[in-house]
């Protein structure tokens, strides 16, 4: 989902782009990520590939240890032997959830799940090589991949209401092209370090679901529960709110509303992609 939206906004902005799925490049096979550095020869590396089934990851854990995490030791070592710089896509679930105020980046990490802990293995090892930048980012929704939008639409489409949605759970949603954007204007200023992106405002499961509702099936009825009301293996964070400030700061512009982002995306068949 990510992948495909940064293909296209870099490749409309005017470059040359190589993107590989994970059958053409597994990062865990060091093998195939130097035969692509080596033939491509890239300036920079987004890596966006990441095993992003939360619960799946309780159950697999070191799965999503080679993937989310010690892969990162083979693309920055591919990014070091090129020059590279490197990108690499983080999550808010880095973090424990348990704030009330928006997370800034040199807050303390405290993940609560595999997919959380694997996530904060993959920072350490990609800022182990000095030409990188981990942008954390939250609540992804977009073209090309499940995500909570496309679900929610789907069933307001069906007809399966009223809805029952968490709202005790708080973030930022993060409409795919904004990120791939960003993405893009943060590798042309060659940021390094770490950077928190998300779009605005922040907002709960269920206002998110709520706004679905109303671009979708006006008049359908949401209805707020507790995250207890639907247990899952992995903890999700209740307060995942990124501060987005250093972002906005270092490319000299507000980041976007979701809400806007979610009206393209429906417009284009959000539930069914």
């Amino acid at each position: 989902m990510l992948g495909r939206a940064v293909a296209g906004h870099w490749r409309r902005s005017g470059a040359a782009v190589l993107a590989l799925g994970r059958q053409q490049a597994d990062i865990t096979d060091p093998a195939q990520v130097l035969h692509w550095m080596d033939a491509f020869g890239p300036e920079v590396i987004v890596n966006c590939a990441a095993f992003t089934q939360v619960d799946a990851c309780e159950e697999r854990r070191e799965h999503a240890l080679d993937v989310n995490g010690r892969a990162l030791d083979h693309i920055a070592a591919a990014a070091e032997r090129r020059g590279a710089h490197l990108i690499h896509v983080s999550s808010d679930y880095v973090f424990d959830g348990r704030g009330s105020s928006p997370i800034p980046e040199d807050a303390p990490t405290g993940p609560r799940s595999a997919y959380g802990e694997s996530k904060l293995l993959g920072e350490q090892r990609a800022l182990a090589y000095g030409r990188t930048l981990v942008v954390r980012a939250s609540w992804l929704f977009g073209p090309g991949g499940p995500n909570f939008a496309a679900t929610i639409a789907r069933l307001l489409r069906e007809g399966r209401t009223p809805l029952k949605v968490v709202d005790d759970q708080v973030g930022r949603p993060t409409y795919t092209p904004f990120l791939a954007r960003a993405l893009w204007d943060l590798a042309r200023l060659g940021a390094t370090g770490t950077l928190h992106y998300g779009n605005r405002d922040a907002v709960s499961w269920h206002g998110f679901a709520v706004e679905i509702a109303r671009q979708v099936a006006p008049g359908t009825e949401v209805l707020p529960v507790p995250t207890s009301e639907f247990p899952r293996p992995a903890e999700r964070p209740a307060y995942s709110v990124l501060d987005v400030t250093r972002f906005e700061d270092a490319v000299g512009r507000v980041v976007e509303p979701w809400v806007s982002g979610l009206a393209t995306y429906l417009d284009i068949g959000g539930s069914r992609t």
